[in-house]
């Protein structure tokens, strides 16, 4: 058989007509002399055909309720900035990790500090997206300004005497911190960390005069792994992060105190979606694990 004549049509070529739809047919020509190309010279007014059909189709896509770019939902990802209280630094860095991996595309950025230090900044304008407290008064407050609603308690914590791994105060019980001859390190007192040591303190009828008052639980920590003090008063979490970097001296149950943990979305967030699933996670099974590996309680 021989070759078929110039600008008959030899085989399709398909192209897509719009986007996510169905693919139309485009004639492919072979020429006498072997040469093959998409149109002949002879055929403009296939052509026209053609573009008429793929301008059509594009009016389509772009008019049609069921386009793919309309019926696409809003993007969620995005940045977020969560204050939590600085004795949340390990488990919420290993959140965010896990939270990142989970949701490509947000990015979670953590500030740590004092609870009372944290709600005033978010209480002042401070950007935030989410408020992780350590104490339910420093949250109400937040909440009373209008600036977060709804809070949840998510963990629990209770306090124990952090000294330096050799002891040097040899301090066996909370009692030993009312010697003068003990140099104890302690958060100031409108820090959740430092009322809530003086609740221990009055539940063991002692009075405590520290050598110095730090802003936040890390601060104290940092006093004792540096040997600037011989005892600081510290969250269990704390001694257990540290590790081999300060020895534990636990507190009885009927003298120690705890405080609760709430967790809110801020009113003011810039991404609310993804603030709103960081909580989520916080406070599924996922986050628990996490809170309770460290140490935490439920609350």
């Amino acid at each position: 058989m021989g070759a078929p004549e110039r600008g008959l049509v030899d085989r399709t070529y398909d192209v897509t007509l719009e986007p996510g739809g169905e693919l139309g047919r485009l004639p492919v020509q072979r020429t006498a002399g072997g040469r093959r190309h998409l149109f002949g010279e002879d055929d403009l007014d296939l052509t026209a055909v053609a573009l008429a059909a793929v301008a059509a189709a594009g009016c389509s896509s772009s008019s049609s309720g069921g386009s793919t770019s309309s019926a696409s939902p809003a993007s969620s990802t995005g940045t977020i900035t969560v204050f939590a209280a600085a004795s949340l630094t390990e488990t919420f860095t290993q959140l965010g990790k896990q939270f990142e991996a989970a949701h490509p595309g947000d990015t979670v950025k953590f500030s740590f500090g004092p609870s009372s230090g944290l709600a005033t900044q978010i209480t002042s304008g401070a950007p935030a997206d989410v408020f992780a407290s350590a104490a339910t008064a420093n949250m109400d407050s937040v909440v009373q300004a209008g600036d977060a609603s709804s809070p949840q308690n998510f963990a629990k914590n209770v306090m124990e005497v952090a000294t330096p791994p050799n002891n040097p105060a040899k301090v066996k019980s909370v009692n030993d911190l009312a010697k003068s001859s003990v140099k104890v390190a302690l958060c100031q007192p409108q820090v959740p960390c430092g009322s809530v040591a003086q609740q221990v303190f009055t539940n063991a009828k002692i009075t405590v005069k520290p050598v110095t008052l730090e802003p936040d639980v890390k601060s104290v920590l940092s006093k004792v792994q540096l040997g600037e003090v011989d005892a600081g008063m510290v969250y269990v979490t704390d001694v257990k992060a540290a590790g081999d970097k300060v020895k534990g001296v636990e507190i009885a149950d009927d003298v120690n105190a705890s405080t609760d943990y709430p967790i809110a979305a801020l009113t003011k967030s810039g991404n609310a979606a993804v603030a709103s699933a960081f909580l989520d996670m916080v406070l599924s099974p996922a986050g628990e694990s996490v809170l309770n590996a460290a140490g935490f309680q439920a609350p």
